[in-house]
């Protein structure tokens, strides 16, 4: 059995520990009044130009607040021309102040999110290999087992957050906004506070039945004189994966979309979802070497590595072409209501923008392309880490030009909530594998899994 060492625990606690400082700091440090700001813009003035920050402000404050529905502008074409400069300045310092105190909010959902995507695209890889019973996968369950051990307490992470963030994070919440808005008005049947907590409540007390009883009757399965709890199992992966389907889309419209709700894409739960499974994949994989190099895990071979570096390689391929077939085809449209979502994207995060698509899709193919390559254990983790990097920033691409606009930045808030998650990630995910015997036993494929050679 693999134990938990002391180190790998203390290292754990102390990535929490500075974590948690570091986000305190972040919270106790955002800017309290406009007057704060005023300080904060004239600091970067003199830093960058005063003529080149303020341009860049304007051209940017125009389109921030009509993509998330601020009232900025709109207010002061209500005003009339005298007086237009004041109300202006008034209304972008307040808004400038609304983004800067959601930063924290912001670098904290996105570590949040991304580490909970781990366990949840773990938990859907795992209901495949049982619906499909599969038999080269059984040898790798109990890692996929260990990985899903995060998805409670990093779902109820993620739920407290998107509760509690409010109009920092979804517009709509906004009542004033809302009452001055038509498009708003239409979506409040389904954009509203309590239909929206409960819908995330549905979500995460099904992701966690299904991971709750699917480890009870495999470690039953394990001593059972028969297939019963790997049958159940079964049953229960079928209408998993249905229920997965729908609230997958929903979540990822609720917790993503919504926070510029004027926006919409037909591809973006699709979107999302490859970018969790091919991340939760390679997390498979990392894990799977690392057990091994510690000397555990001698039942999975080479073949296992390398069909797991062909899952890699294959759904890199796979958010490639739904990025590129969400992205090029809006682009090339230009309907207003849609691009919009992207010009900022491009103009204020261009380099991470077009740089992850480099980590997410030109590491893979050619690190991974060469089938021998995959089962090269330092090969799969170069190719891993470029993965988990991109696929990282990908989320926070989904999140900061929303609800941060042209005002981000990465520094200790950021920084911080990564240590944060990291730490809590490998002390609950280690600590579930310690537990129990690493080989499924039971599994009625599970000497096919072992034999298994591609």
């Amino acid at each position: 059995m693999y134990k938990l060492s002391g180190k790998i625990k203390l290292f754990s606690i102390i990535l929490m520990v500075i974590g948690i400082v570091g986000l305190t700091y972040g919270f106790l440090n955002t800017p309290k009044t406009t007057d704060d700001v005023k300080e904060i813009l004239a600091a970067q003035n003199s830093h960058h130009g005063s003529e080149h920050a303020t341009s860049n402000e304007e051209a940017h404050q125009s389109f921030v607040d009509d993509a998330r529905g601020e009232e900025g502008y709109a207010k002061t074409a209500m005003e009339g021309h005298e007086g237009v400069d004041e109300v202006h300045g008034s209304s972008h310092l307040e808004h400038v102040l609304h983004q800067l105190q959601t930063k924290p909010w912001s670098a904290t959902f996105v570590s949040a999110f991304f580490f909970f995507m781990l366990a949840l695209g773990a938990l859907v890889f795992y209901a495949i290999q049982f619906a499909a019973q599969a038999g080269w996968s059984p040898v790798l369950f109990r890692v996929m087992e260990g990985i899903t051990s995060y998805l409670l307490p990093g779902s109820i992470i993620v739920l407290l957050i998107v509760a509690l963030a409010g109009t920092h994070f979804y517009p709509w919440q906004n009542h004033e906004l809302v009452a001055e808005d038509k498009i708003l008005q239409g979506k409040s049947g389904y954009l509203n506070f309590t239909f929206f907590i409960i819908r995330g409540i549905i979500y995460i007390a099904g992701w966690n039945f299904y991971r709750y009883f699917s480890r009870k009757n495999s470690i039953l399965q394990a001593t059972a004189s028969n297939v019963d709890p790997y049958k159940k199992i079964f049953k229960a992966s079928v209408f998993f994966l249905l229920f997965f389907i729908v609230t997958e889309s929903l979540m990822s419209w609720d917790w993503f979309m919504s926070m510029t709700p004027h926006w919409y894409s037909t591809l973006f739960a699709w979107y999302i979802f490859a970018s969790m499974f091919v991340s939760a994949i390679t997390t498979i994989a990392l894990v799977v070497i690392y057990l091994k190099s510690k000397g555990h895990l001698g039942f999975v071979n080479n073949s296992h590595l390398h069909d797991l570096g062909k899952y890699m390689f294959a759904f890199s391929i796979f958010w490639t072409y739904l990025w590129f077939g969400q992205f090029m085809l809006i682009w090339y449209a230009n309907i207003p209501e849609e691009v919009t979502y992207f010009i900022i994207r491009i103009q204020e995060y261009n380099l991470l923008f077009f740089g992850m698509l480099v980590l997410n899709f030109v590491f893979p193919i050619l690190i991974l392309m060469n089938s021998d390559y995959k089962r090269v254990p330092w090969f799969v983790i170069l190719a891993g880490i470029a993965i988990l990097v991109g696929h990282y920033i990908d989320i926070y691409l989904l999140v900061m030009p929303s609800t941060v606009g042209p005002n981000w930045s990465f520094g200790i808030t950021e920084i911080a909530s990564i240590l944060f998650f990291l730490g809590l990630f490998l002390y609950i995910v280690l600590t579930a594998l310690s537990k129990v015997n690493l080989k499924p036993e039971g599994n009625p494929f599970i000497k096919e899994s072992e034999q298994y050679h591609y």
